[in-house]
């Protein structure tokens, strides 16, 4: 075995060992602060609530356990066991043809089948025991099912022409090709967002413009006095899946428009869900899309430029313990290990995103209300059984959004919060 060989288990090894730490330390922490309701929280959060959200956070990490060490057998089977090399050898056989296209595409989709049936026992079990026990889940077996089979015709659908584009560049291998296959990306990135409201989305929803209620009202007079136009506000049949609410906008330009979760509307009141759209609408007035916009393309040219140096590196192929030598598999493997090397990069992603969270939220503070915004997160987070008390190391790595505290405690910093 090589010593690359040997670097390569040391990282999936590190990087395993570092993610079961941290949630070794979630849980303690979780644990630790059980007993009782943080002091920020305790006139407004009730301890069946906080204990309920503790074991709701305690079930997730021993799920996130099994999945993070299943995740590793199947990356190192996959690589160094060999398993690239059986299934592009299948792939050959299935093709049929002198083709490498075809048959790299029949590798890579057959790669994607297999991966997602490892993952779908954890699926069924996440969705099926772990939600339902703790009052979340309200998907049906055949619904379930249904979506499954919806999520894989459309991946099909969407990946087959950009693995097309992306293998031919990589075929040709010309000096400028990883710049043709990073502005095809941006194209199908750009196509995607425009098309994903009115093709995609409405294949898994229902998606029914908003009537007319005091909840309407206040937010077609936010949308005014914030200067923002959309194409309309849509009510969500999210109750059908999960009893989990959420808010969000979707698409750019004509097709832009704002998707509220029948369950979000349930629950919080006109003037909380006005400060929770002004939340929404500032992501979009501080430009936080368009900066995570070019801050991907900028990752993605970099990874693409990485994958092309890469594409005749016989020590990359070797090291990794597969055979053959082409586009697919190097795409393959490129996409498996890739990640290993980002881990130390997701704070800074996350700090990015916190930092973002906490524009929006001072923006919604100058346009509707700050302790209407309170008080909506607080109802989401009892709603949901969002834990109150992250580990800060753990939630570094895992949360995009700040933990409840510190979140509270900048809202309450500003004009129209109660002291």
């Amino acid at each position: 075995m090589s010593d690359i060989s040997l670097l390569f288990i040391a990282l999936v090894a590190a990087n395993l060992l570092v993610k079961l730490w941290l949630t070794v330390r979630q849980a303690s922490n979780v644990q630790r602060h059980q007993p009782q309701v943080p002091d920020a929280f305790k006139d407004v959060i009730s301890l069946e609530a906080h204990q309920k959200a503790a074991a709701y956070s305690c079930a997730k990490i021993r799920l996130a356990q099994m999945s993070l060490l299943i995740d590793s057998v199947w990356l190192l089977a996959l690589t160094l066991g060999g398993g690239i090399n059986l299934l592009y050898g299948l792939a050959i056989t299935l093709s049929n043809s002198d083709s490498s296209l075809i048959t790299g595409l029949i590798f890579l989709v057959s790669l994607g089948v297999l991966s997602s049936l490892v993952d779908l026992p954890l699926g069924i079990y996440r969705q099926f025991s772990l939600e339902a026990r703790f009052g979340f889940n309200r998907m049906t077996p055949a619904l379930f099912i249904t979506d499954l089979l919806r999520n894989a015709l459309v991946s099909l659908i969407i990946a087959l022409p950009l693995l097309s584009l992306i293998l031919w560049l990589l075929d040709l291998a010309t000096p400028m090709s990883w710049l043709w296959a990073w502005l095809g990306w941006m194209v199908f990135n750009a196509l995607l967002l425009f098309i994903y409201p009115v093709v995609i989305a409405p294949l898994f929803n229902k998606f029914t413009p908003m009537p007319d209620s005091e909840h309407k009202q206040k937010l077609d007079a936010l949308l005014q006095r914030c200067g923002f136009s959309a194409a309309g506000l849509f009510v969500m049949d999210g109750s059908k899946r999960s009893a989990h609410a959420n808010a969000y906008f979707t698409g750019f330009g004509k097709n832009r428009r704002i998707v509220l979760f029948d369950t979000l509307i349930n629950q919080l009141s006109p003037n909380q869900l006005e400060a929770v759209l002004a939340h929404e609408i500032g992501h979009y007035q501080c430009k936080h899309l368009q900066k995570r916009l070019t801050l991907m393309a900028v990752i993605s040219l970099a990874l693409l430029w990485s994958l092309f140096q890469l594409l005749h590196a016989s020590w990359f192929y070797s090291a990794l313990g597969v055979n053959m030598v082409n586009p697919a598999t190097a795409l393959a493997l490129f996409s498996l290990a890739m990640p290993l090397c980002l881990l130390p990069l997701t704070p800074l992603s996350n700090a990015l995103s916190r930092k973002h969270e906490y524009e929006a939220d001072a923006y919604a503070a100058q346009h509707a209300s700050a302790q209407e915004l309170i008080d909506a997160l607080i109802t989401m987070y009892r709603e949901n059984a969002a834990t109150l008390t992250p580990d800060p190391i753990y939630s570094l790595f895992h949360d995009s959004h700040p933990p409840a505290t510190l979140r509270i405690a900048h809202l309450s910093a500003q004009p129209g919060a109660r002291a």
